[in-house]
């Protein structure tokens, strides 16, 4: 692992606070049909789906996943549509339905607040606020590149009274702004029925083991080496695919490939997780809390992330996340890639664990040093 070190101007532009975010009211077809069309799209990292050529992004740079969010006042609708990468919702705030299938009546389920929703590849899925108050999703899309999106023909239908088209290059037309009317010719053609009936279908019950509700999250108070050090506790669980956890005995709920790994991380005021780094990019999304995220091998850089706010970490960089200030500190930490990440402790670190009896076995997962042979040949 070559150590990457960054500088401060570096560090800052890939902090992303929740009040840089810049929506659009134009970022896809259905934008304009009543029900749908308080709808404020945002993109985060990378350009997600978007269908609005002038789509604001604050970090561009590819991640191996993209993460992007909606904000819907309550009652308000994302349309039928198919993703052909993987997409997972993340709930910060409201109560969300989703409904799945070719006319969007195969299934229903509800999602509130600190829930993690994976809906699969090829079928169509769509999502209304449904709580009392307006409501915030993030969503996360597989790969740097999702090969676009597929809508529902009745949206492409209805969007067309309101003066909407979708360009062969996935692009929107609006004509209420001044755009001529496009040549059907020119027009992506809906998706023919037969292609609609042989979609997968999927049950209620086959949804729910997609969906991690807050309640049902698998704390671990020693899924880190460093965990049980003074001034350490923290606390991990793992949702969606392998990530960082060391705890042996962690599994994720939904472990089918989505090109990135979910996990919620818990740091009680005045505690961190000491330094480390990782092989792949990662992003820390701040659920609640304040966190510090200081940086480099001589902990010389340092940024601070608020609730909402968003950072993104290169891989190869070593890195420290403090809880700041007297409020425990909750985040969301997204990995790059299907596989567990090379994961690497510092000196310092690896140094204390072991000194407090604890080490990483040869499959990098949590152990009694008096059990694993080469460490105890180490301390001798």
């Amino acid at each position: 692992m070559n150590i990457v070190t960054v500088t401060q101007v570096e560090a800052r532009e890939r902090l992303i606070r929740r009040s840089d975010l810049v929506a659009s009211k134009l970022a896809f077809i259905d934008c304009k049909i009543p029900g749908s069309h308080l709808k404020e799209n945002y993109a985060i990292i990378g350009p997600g789906v978007t269908q609005d050529a002038d789509q604001v992004i604050p970090l561009a740079e590819p991640h191996g996943f993209q993460i992007g969010a909606a904000a819907m006042p309550s009652g308000i609708t994302n349309n039928l549509h198919i993703h052909f990468t993987a997409e997972v919702f993340i709930i910060f705030r409201g109560t969300w339905l989703f409904r799945w299938g070719a006319d969007g009546r195969d299934g229903e389920i509800v999602g509130e607040a600190g829930d993690v929703v994976s809906v699969p590849t090829w079928i169509f899925r769509g999502f209304t606020n449904v709580g009392a108050d307006d409501g915030w999703i993030y969503t996360a899309l597989g790969g740097d590149d999702t090969g676009g999106i597929i809508w529902h023909p009745t949206i492409l239908e209805v969007a067309k009274q309101h003066g909407m088209y979708l360009s062969k290059e996935n692009m929107l037309i609006d004509t209420a702004s001044g755009a001529p009317t496009p040549n059907e010719a020119d027009l992506i053609r809906p998706i023919p029925p037969r292609a609609i009936a042989a979609l997968r279908k999927y049950s209620v019950d086959d949804m729910r083991a997609r969906v991690v509700s807050a309640g049902e999250r698998d704390w671990s108070g020693r899924a880190l080496l460093d965990a049980a050090l003074p001034g350490h506790a923290s606390e991990l669980a793992p949702v969606l695919g392998y990530g960082m956890t060391e705890d042996r005995d962690h599994a994720p709920k939904v472990a089918n490939p989505h090109g990135f790994s979910i996990e919620w991380l818990r740091i009680e005021p005045g505690n961190r997780v000491g330094m480390y780094a990782v092989d792949t990019k990662q992003v820390l999304m701040v659920y609640g809390g304040r966190a510090g995220v200081v940086l480099n091998e001589d902990q010389d850089v340092r940024v601070e992330a608020a609730a909402w706010d968003s950072y993104s970490v290169p891989a190869n960089t070593w890195r420290t996340i403090e809880a700041v200030g007297d409020t425990t500190l909750e985040l969301v930490v997204m990995t790059a890639g299907d596989a567990r990440p090379a994961m690497r402790w510092s000196p310092k670190v690896a140094h204390e664990a072991a000194a407090a009896g604890w080490v990483l076995d040869a499959s990098g997962f949590i152990a009694e040093r008096d059990l694993v042979p080469q460490a105890l040949m180490a301390a001798e």
